[in-house]
């Protein structure tokens, strides 16, 4: 009779005593202990997929009705937001500070209660335009880090736009690729796709107007959720296929909206949620650094300005491509012939105050010398951050259409903004009614060379020095 043999397991188990008295039972050795990350136990608890009323997308499922009204989907989850992932603790017996991760442990990307929640722990941000439409996207970011606390975005925006994002706080790394580019390099467009799946977006953000191939684009991305603007004719055939929500705007030129151009898309992102309600929309805010600040002080002394005491005058005729102005308004630049007749109503104000032109090309440098004077101050600055800065520094802003006259706004700064026509000024500045210290002067004939200059100059007088208790504070 053959006896029955102990398995492998089990005898070594039960010949590893670890205590050396004679006579003491032997003891089991501790079982292996399972090591998560901090947080993502407290985050089973931390909300549930939305059941809210969902725009459907008719290139999808056509049998998918959306989620079940009868079926509970809270479960073993609570509604809420999602919870911000703490930092794994370092290891102190490491001289290089690396985090604490037990010997063949991987971290996890993502788990299978953030994907059923929703929660976006990465987003991609894929801006068209640029300066005057990146700086108006700065709601959406801000919305984003409202609407999922914790989230790391990045930003994929043209040379120009990338400039912008030195005045965003929550922005984590900002890549130069044009999206506007209809025939990029393969080189370029495959390592820009490559850069995207590599980072394991859950959600990407489009605002360039998509057809099949920028859909596509998207798509290959990898990531969860992929939004973005279609357009809206017949280019757009075939690209909600292959986008998880899409938007589509009134027209093919998605500046025509003006301030409130990414109305659709900050409507989407703040939708309410089970235990989520309704998330306000942001005003449009900027901030500056410390570096910044001392370009923009070294470059006034040299112009012969003092802080506080000067009007900054932006929008002079250029074909510059740091003229900043907006897509959507194509008349925002104003001949230096009527700048000079506000420069000089500015000056004999008798209150101290001198007009700093802004450049957006060195080689306007001696036009405005001959037109306006040779003892007019003014300042080359074609980045976007270094005229905050100037603008914050400023006791006002004599502004076309351009981005100085959001940037103004968004420091809450005085300013005076020329628009072509009212339905622009209405359209880029829907908030000039609570703000006070906006004053709008808008040509009557639909064109901005027929603007009123004595109007102007009649809304210029109210400019006073601001105090310097005032720029201590900023």
């Amino acid at each position: 009779m053959q006896t029955p043999t102990m398995s492998t397991s089990m005898a070594t188990l039960t010949a590893r005593p670890t205590s050396t008295v004679p006579g003491a039972p032997a003891k089991l050795p501790a079982p292996r202990q399972c090591y998560l990350l901090p947080g993502r136990r407290a985050g089973l608890a931390g909300g549930a997929p939305s059941a809210s009323s969902k725009k459907k997308n008719p290139w999808l499922d056509p049998f998918d009705d959306g989620p079940d009204e009868d079926f509970d989907y809270t479960g073993v989850y609570s509604g809420g937001k999602q919870e911000e992932d703490p930092r794994p603790p370092e290891d102190p017996t490491n001289p290089y500070g690396f985090l604490r991760f037990p010997p063949s442990y991987m971290p996890e990307l993502d788990s299978l209660a953030s994907k059923v929640r929703g929660d976006v722990r990465r987003a991609c941000c894929v801006v068209s335009g640029g300066v005057y439409e990146n700086v108006l996207f700065f709601p959406v970011l801000q919305l984003l880090k409202d609407r999922y606390p914790g989230v790391l975005i990045d930003v994929v925006a043209s040379a120009r736009g990338k400039q912008v994002y030195e005045m965003c706080k929550n922005v984590r790394y900002a890549n130069v690729y044009d999206p506007d580019d209809e025939w990029p390099e393969p080189a370029e467009y495959t390592h820009q796709l490559g850069v995207m799946k590599n980072r394991y977006y859950d959600m990407i953000l489009s605002t360039k107007l998509a057809g099949t191939g920028h859909a596509l684009f998207l798509f290959m991305s990898s990531a969860r959720e992929k939004v973005g603007y279609v357009y809206p004719n017949v280019n757009g055939a075939g690209a909600g296929l292959f986008l998880t929500e899409m938007f589509k705007p009134p027209t093919t030129n998605l500046s025509d909206g003006g301030y409130n151009m990414y109305q659709e898309m900050l409507e989407w992102l703040g939708r309410p949620a089970k235990g989520v309600p309704q998330q306000p929309i942001p005003p449009l805010r900027v901030s500056i650094s410390k570096k910044l600040r001392a370009i923009v002080e070294d470059k006034c002394s040299r112009a012969g300005v003092e802080k506080g005491k000067y009007i900054v005058v932006h929008g002079i005729e250029s074909d510059s491509v740091a003229n900043m102005k907006s897509r959507g308004d194509d008349d925002c630049l104003l001949p230096l012939e009527q700048w000079a007749e506000i420069a000089k109503e500015i000056s004999s104000g008798g209150n101290g105050l001198r007009p700093l032109f802004v450049m957006p090309h060195e080689k306007h440098r001696e036009e405005i010398e001959d037109i306006v004077g040779k003892e007019t101050s003014y300042i080359f600055i074609t980045t976007p951050g270094q005229l905050t800065c100037l603008i914050n520094d400023a006791a006002g802003v004599v502004a076309t259409n351009t981005a100085a006259v959001q940037l103004a706004n968004a420091r809450d700064k005085p300013c005076v903004a020329l628009f072509s026509s009212e339905k622009k000024a209405r359209v880029f500045l829907p908030y000039a009614e609570e703000k006070k210290s906006c004053t709008i002067v808008a040509s009557t004939t639909g064109k901005l060379v027929d603007i009123d200059i004595e109007a102007v100059k009649n809304a210029v007088k109210d400019f006073q020095p601001a105090p310097s208790f005032a720029l201590a504070q900023q």
